[in-house]
């Protein structure tokens, strides 16, 4: 068996394991599905975006689990754990990776519900009298 790379990527509250096998035929597979049934087809444009930066889309197998977060967090955690695989793979593909902004992790949070309030930034209305 050849050998594989491994990469966590997060976003939001997404985690995405991901395992990169060199000289594939290009198959992605999600949560043992392959990546069309479970993502719509923009967010498979954006797990596309690592492989198309190198331009090297058939020449790696890629296998990940996610889990947590809704599907476009999943998406961008996937993105950002094949991109830091596919660097563990070959450390020369980490200034293109960079340069596109694919290891950057993305640490826009939900904001927390503050108690006594209705949401994290709404409050109730202030009565004078």
């Amino acid at each position: 068996m050849s050998e594989r790379f491994y990469a966590t990527g997060r976003r939001k509250t997404s985690v995405a394991r991901v395992w990169v096998t060199p000289g594939g035929s290009g198959k992605i597979t999600v949560n043992n599905k392959p990546a069309v049934e479970y993502f719509d087809a923009t967010r498979i444009q954006s797990i596309n975006e690592p492989l198309a930066v190198l331009a090297e889309d058939q020449t790696f197998d890629i296998w990940a689990t996610v889990k947590g977060g809704g599907v476009t967090g999943q998406a961008g955690a996937l993105r950002h754990g094949l991109a830091r695989a596919l660097v563990a793979a070959d450390e020369d593909n980490r200034t293109a990776m960079r340069k596109a902004g694919l290891l950057t992790r993305d640490a826009r949070m939900v904001e927390r519900k503050k108690y006594g309030q209705p949401g994290a930034r709404k409050r109730f209305q202030f009565s004078k009298r």
